[in-house]
């Protein structure tokens, strides 16, 4: 059974995963995780699901690519007003 708790838990679970929750929240949704195993397993999920978005994104841009898109960032850049 999935009570409040669980739901909260379950809600934070990215930015716990990504250190971005303060530190008594991080601390509150770790001692939730280390009691409730279906929590657990959530969390081992999205982790695990992260780790393989990470390293599957993890190619680099080919350079020709690059250049393009470096180029268009610079023609489409807002000149700066006269002062």
């Amino acid at each position: 059974m999935v009570d409040h708790e669980c739901d909260d838990a379950v809600e934070k679970l990215y930015e716990y995963l990504d250190g971005e929750l303060d530190g008594p929240t991080m601390q509150q949704v770790k001692d939730h995780l280390q009691r409730c195993s279906p929590c657990l397993e959530a969390f081992d999920f999205h982790d695990q699901l992260r780790h393989v978005v990470q390293h599957k994104c993890a190619e680099q841009m080919p350079l020709e690519m690059k250049a393009k898109l470096l180029h268009l960032i610079d023609e489409t850049e807002p000149t700066s007003p006269p002062a």
